[in-house]
């Protein structure tokens, strides 16, 4: 029941010891997503208007920014780990794959640091 066996693959028991790990994460962000782009496009239909005051306004309310900022974090997320995948089955070189995989947690990272950054500060009442 090693490795190499068959049903070593079947019980997870693989060289890794993460694939169902990280294919239930897959998952859960996924309906995660689901759900926070659901509300954010009925919150956004529900709006008198889309102005920009109207918004900010909507966005300035705890429950609101609260599930944007959940989608930001779970969008970039799931996005990691897909593109993540994808690297991993694409690149075979062990420091190419390095150096994509840090590129890619970086460019996660930045882009959910700055997602979040800009609902705190429409959230927080910040100047236009």
């Amino acid at each position: 029941m090693g490795n190499g066996t068959s049903i070593g693959r079947v019980r997870g028991l693989g060289p890794a010891h993460e694939g169902t790990h990280h294919w239930l994460l897959q998952r859960f962000t996924a309906v995660g997503n689901l759900l926070l782009v659901g509300f954010f496009a009925i919150s956004i239909v529900m709006l008198p208007d889309l102005s920009y005051a109207k918004v900010t306004e909507w966005i300035a309310k705890p429950v609101p920014a609260t599930a944007m900022a959940l989608l930001v974090i779970s969008t970039f997320w799931h996005a990691k780990l897909g593109l993540q995948v994808m690297l991993e089955d694409y690149v075979h070189e062990a420091g190419n794959k390095f150096a994509v995989i840090l590129a890619l947690n970086l460019a996660a990272f930045g882009g959910a640091a700055f997602g979040l950054f800009c609902i705190a500060r429409l959230a927080l009442g910040g100047a236009a």
